[in-house]
């Protein structure tokens, strides 16, 4: 019986991540506008009831993946070890799991999407608050605070959240001539040190006309 139910349990995590993979697939090809879940099940060879048994949109099932990472982050959070810094731990769990994503095409494109799609970014966004939630519940066991009475593990959780969404949204311009996870794991040094201000270069320094007399 034991066997039974894990072979189930294999194959319905099967058929979510192959419809998540479909979504995904399908938005960064025909788009979100004309993307349906029947189109979604069809790809996959299962029945549009199917498709909503595992999500209840098509918007969820495209962001899928980013909210199942999150998940995973927490989890390798919660691997690293006990008397390791915090901001360490972060460090090593957060900035990798950018390279083990989609491409930077792909994930370019993507976000993209989101920023013209508003059912989209609230699936977006939800995905982002998962992950925050999650990692505030890692962050109070590993620092001996609670989550539910403590600022801290809350705070660390959603600034953190707050330097991806930077990130990304710096990186997606494609301005910068460098990797994600670079700009990421600046972004991650600058608040472990308390955010200083960063020296300004003299062409990049604002006229502020003569000196007053």
């Amino acid at each position: 019986m034991t066997d039974d139910l894990g072979l189930r349990e294999r194959k319905k995590l099967a058929t979510r991540q192959a419809l998540c993979d479909a979504a995904l697939k399908l938005a960064l090809a025909e788009g979100v506008t004309t993307l349906t879940p029947e189109r979604i099940a069809e790809k996959v060879h299962v029945s549009p009831r199917t498709f909503r048994n595992y999500f209840s949109s098509k918007e969820e099932a495209i962001v899928a993946g980013l909210q199942d990472r999150a998940q995973q982050v927490a989890e390798n959070l919660r691997r690293r070890p006990a008397d390791e810094p915090i901001w360490e731990s972060l460090r090593a769990v957060l900035v990798p799991s950018l390279d083990t994503g989609m491409p930077g095409p792909d994930l370019r494109h993507l976000l993209g999407l989101i920023r013209c799609h508003h059912a989209l970014l609230a699936e977006h966004l939800t995905s982002f608050e998962a992950l925050s939630r999650q990692m505030a519940e890692v962050i109070a066991e590993r620092t001996g605070t609670d989550v539910n009475r403590d600022i801290y593990p809350r705070l660390l959780a959603d600034v953190s959240g707050i330097a991806l969404k930077a990130s990304l949204g710096l990186w997606a311009t494609g301005t910068t001539g460098r990797g994600l996870g670079d700009i990421f794991g600046e972004a991650l040094d600058l608040l472990s040190r308390g955010l200083p201000r960063p020296a300004v270069a003299p062409e990049h320094s604002a006229d502020t006309g003569p000196p007053a007399t």
